[in-house]
């Protein structure tokens, strides 16, 4: 019996050496692990490819994350290869701003990519993400052609593409302008509403951004995850405004939308849609604000109130709030359960459950965003829960956080018209109870012109992803260009 394993085991080795092998590696966090994952199965899986998935491993713990890699869902021929751990400790600092954080963990990380690639033997391309640019000058030393992953939206590209121009014609800060930003070809941007990362170019953070968004042109091609008709005007400039041609930006591969297809399902989860098996079609409101997002106290009390005076269902899914920062989960997803009831309003669990939900830190997003009874979702708008919200027809409450997704939540709201944007009293710093439940309402009651322009970009998103579809087929031409 042991020898005819070995035997198979062996045959499976050889088999997978035979195929043509690629390196994928994001930077850490949820946001960036799960398109990367998913767009490695699909090489996989439909074109088969043998993928190491290289992944940047921290002394930090985050659930979320080891669910995701170590799903029995993967397939056979995608191995996840871990770099030596980093220390976090010693290269971060205390309240050191995400994406620098980000940068400096990946920055010493990436000192061992160069053995590890060696090691792995013959690879047609490595594909890496935004945060992780440094790849490109280590796979030129190895002649293994790099690709960039851009795991946000186009018109996020496409600022970023064009942020080294505005870098060397502005004076001052971006967020004083008087006017929009206008990147060529594009839709203007909204000084409040460009990315965290811009808003103060005197700290790291925005050193960072710029490193590496002035060598996106050193790829051998740029991943998009998103399609055509999401965002026509952005995909247009990017692939025929001069501007893009004269920087010399790489050929583009929209291959999206890329999204989690599965996950695996914990008892919680489970109560969770059973509970939502009970509920009538379309009647409830997921409110989730993604692997990393958190509110601060004062916030999290009008959400909950807004929630409670709108009368509608819902599923709220809490994290114990903190006035630190917004992205403080970022790090740790899913690893945070503390008990609800010490910071909601008092009452607020008793006097809702007959018709809500309350799940500590972490839910099944996909599963709930499919199911027939979920009518609408409050989301921070990260690209990834917008494109799992336009995939499953889902209208959206736009509820911004940080990174880019001030930007996602206009995009949305005002070009696309699939999202309401609750606004803010002038002068007050967060969203009241009278206008939560306004917006709760609205979304839940009405917004039937939202509800048809979701369902076509849903049927639009499916028809991309189908065999012959063009993002489909924008993967299988590389994939063919790989194994040549």
């Amino acid at each position: 019996m042991v020898s005819v394993n070995n035997e198979e085991t062996m045959a499976v080795v050889e088999n997978e050496t035979a195929k043509p092998h690629v390196a994928i590696m994001p930077s850490p966090g949820i946001g960036h692990i799960t398109p990367l994952l998913e767009i490695a199965k699909r090489l996989v899986v439909l074109h088969d490819f043998h993928v190491s998935f290289i992944v940047i491993a921290t002394n930090e713990a985050s659930a979320g994350q080891g669910n995701l890699l170590q799903s029995s869902t993967l397939p056979p021929g995608l191995d996840v290869v871990y770099l030596p751990t980093v220390d976090v400790f010693a290269v971060t600092t205390n309240g050191m701003p995400l994406a620098a954080r980000l940068c400096a963990i990946v920055e010493e990380a990436i000192k061992s990519l160069k053995s590890v690639l060696v090691k792995l033997g013959k690879i047609k391309a490595v594909v890496v993400d935004l945060f992780c640019t440094q790849a490109f000058d280590i796979c030129s030393e190895l002649s293994i052609p790099a690709y960039l992953f851009f795991t946000a939206s186009i018109a996020l590209l496409n600022f970023s593409l064009y942020l080294p121009t505005l870098d060397r014609e502005v004076e001052g800060e971006f967020v004083d302008l008087p006017e929009p930003v206008k990147v060529p070809g594009c839709p203007p941007i909204r000084p409040e509403d460009l990315l965290d990362q811009v808003k103060n170019r005197k700290i790291d953070e925005y050193k960072w951004y710029l490193f590496h968004s002035s060598r996106f042109h050193l790829g051998a091609g740029i991943f998009l995850n998103s399609w055509e008709d999401l965002e026509p005007a952005n995909f247009k400039a990017i692939t025929e405004d001069p501007f893009f041609k004269q920087i010399h930006t790489p050929p583009v591969h929209p291959v999206g939308p890329l999204i989690k297809i599965e996950e695996p399902l914990t008892a919680s989860d489970a109560d969770c849609l059973a509970w939502l098996d009970k509920q009538p079609p379309n009647s409830v409101l997921f409110v989730s604000l993604g692997s990393g997002g958190t509110l601060t106290v004062e916030q999290l009390t009008e959400l909950a109130w807004g929630l409670e005076l709108s009368h509608q269902r819902f599923i709220f899914v809490v994290r114990m709030p903190t006035n630190s920062s917004a992205s403080a989960a970022f790090f740790n997803a899913g690893s945070d359960v503390s008990d609800p009831k010490t910071y909601l309003p008092t009452g607020f669990l008793e006097r809702t459950q007959e018709r809500g939900l309350v799940v500590p830190s972490w839910a099944p997003q996909v599963l709930v965003l499919k199911h027939p009874s979920t009518g609408g979702f409050l989301t921070h708008c990260g690209w990834n829960s917008t494109l799992e919200a336009v995939t499953h027809g889902m209208p959206m409450i736009a509820w911004p956080l940080y990174a880019e997704q001030r930007m996602n939540a206009t995009i949305l709201a005002e070009e696309i018209g699939i999202a309401i944007k609750p606004v803010a009293e002038p002068g007050a710093s967060l969203v009241g109870r009278e206008e939560v439940e306004r917006v709760v309402r609205l979304a839940i009651l009405e917004g039937k012109e939202m509800r048809k322009k979701i369902e076509e970009l849903k049927d639009s998103a499916a028809k991309a992803m189908e065999i012959g579809g063009s993002s489909y087929d924008s993967l299988a031409c590389l994939a063919k260009e790989w194994k040549s």
